[in-house]
């Protein structure tokens, strides 16, 4: 009988929580295979078998254990039950080019897979008549027939009570209670902490996406056949942050204790919204990646994210962090800083608006930007002119290849 113990996973974490066991007690488990899912306050991770064997738990879903501690206990002498498969080696995958006129996936598509109306729900034809000349969606009605056919009667509810699923309870008082997730713990401290630990303070600017936009929809689709990943929004924002963090290096610098670290490289946090609570995976050394690398960085981490994959190792550091509510449809915010960091960029949704463009009024794509930064460390001369220098990035991409006017350059002015 072996004990299968709670393994570091950070210097600092001392504790984690067993979230839910993958296998049952008295399983017959093979090694290497995983056990159970166990919660830090900075990821989820799993626990494996270290010999084959049967599984006794000891701890149960939902405890909290100390780093060291007996998860579980393996019988590695119990002999093997007949019938019981042995894990064979996962074929490695086969490379294939990619088809230019391939259909997007669900994971490549999310925004598509959303769309997708539910016409696997069933109806009477009297239910249908009714719902097609009121334009009300099937999604919208609970259907009580048989496996959830939508009755002429379920149509009616959902017309008198519009915005309420027919048979949903009215007037509704009921609560539930549910325990907090380390890593919802985690957040919440650390909010709390950047508020009271630092002199916080946001400045605001706009930034027309014009150019941007022209680029992507030009370049969008060689750069998916030459680098296999699309385009997005974030490599543009982080090459910038990259470039006015490397000039105004106060903005890219934190305190500690009484003295000032500066940091000659640029660690971008990217804050991503996981199934457990927002996570800030790190893209190492951002200010040497090109634009596709950039990309499949953030594509990785995002993945890893919605899957609970991150390691502490990927979450670990950073220098500066991009948050994106825009995704959300926040059109304007004050984002928190992410200590120990002094600055956090906020970008925000891309809206169509008037603008004056050489004493004409113009419809253009713009977007509001926010940079909290800690008064402490950085002044409102160097916060305002390191989103300033942002803005001027972002509406000129050009200037990205070289961080300055290639004819300025050229002139040396």
């Amino acid at each position: 009988m072996i004990d299968i113990v709670v393994p570091t996973v950070g210097e600092s974490i001392s504790e984690v929580t067993l979230v839910k066991w993958t296998k049952k007690e008295g399983d017959y488990v093979n090694r290497d295979e995983t056990l159970c899912e166990l919660e830090s306050e900075k990821a989820t991770f799993e626990l494996n078998a270290e010999q084959a064997g049967v599984l006794h738990i000891v701890a149960q879903e939902g405890a909290t254990l100390k780093i060291g501690d007996v998860a579980c206990k393996i019988d590695e002498a119990a002999a093997k039950p007949e019938g019981t498969p042995t894990p064979a080696p996962a074929p490695a995958p086969k490379a294939e080019a990619p088809k230019k006129d391939a259909k997007p996936t669900a994971a490549s598509a999310p925004i598509a897979a959303a769309e997708t109306p539910q016409s696997d729900v069933k109806a009477t034809p009297v239910a249908q008549a009714i719902m097609t000349d009121k334009q009300v969606k099937p999604t919208e009605v609970k259907g009580t027939g048989t496996l959830g056919r939508i009755m002429k009667q379920d149509v009616l509810e959902a017309i008198s009570h519009p915005g309420r699923k027919g048979g949903d309870a009215a007037f509704s008082r009921e609560e539930r209670r549910e325990k907090m997730s380390n890593l919802r713990k985690t957040v919440a401290r650390r909010l709390v902490e950047a508020k009271n630990s630092t002199a916080m303070l946001t400045t605001f600017n706009e930034v027309d996406m014009t150019r941007i936009m022209e680029i992507r929809k030009q370049f969008k689709d060689t750069f998916k056949d030459t680098h296999g990943v699309n385009l997005g929004f974030m490599s543009f924002f982080t090459k910038a942050c990259c470039i006015a963090l490397t000039e105004r290096p106060a903005v890219n610098a934190y305190i500690d204790g009484e003295s000032l670290v500066y940091h000659d490289y640029c660690d971008i946090s990217i804050a991503v919204s996981a199934p457990k609570g927002l996570v800030v995976p790190v893209i190492r050394n951002a200010e040497s990646l090109g634009m596709a690398e950039i990309e499949k960085k953030v594509v990785e981490l995002a993945a890893k994210a919605r899957d609970n994959k991150l390691s502490p190792d990927e979450m670990a550091g950073g220098t500066f962090t991009i948050t994106n509510g825009g995704v959300f449809g926040s059109l304007m915010s004050t984002p928190i800083i992410n200590i120990p960091q002094s600055a956090i960029l906020g970008m925000h949704k891309i809206q169509d608006r008037p603008v004056a463009i050489n004493g004409k009024v113009e419809i253009r794509p713009m977007m509001y930007l926010a940079v909290s930064y800690d008064h402490r460390i950085i002044d409102g001369k160097e916060s305002v002119g390191f989103l300033v220098r942002v803005k001027e990035l972002l509406e000129n991409p050009e200037l990205l290849l070289f961080g300055q006017d290639p004819v300025k350059t050229l002139l040396e002015v």
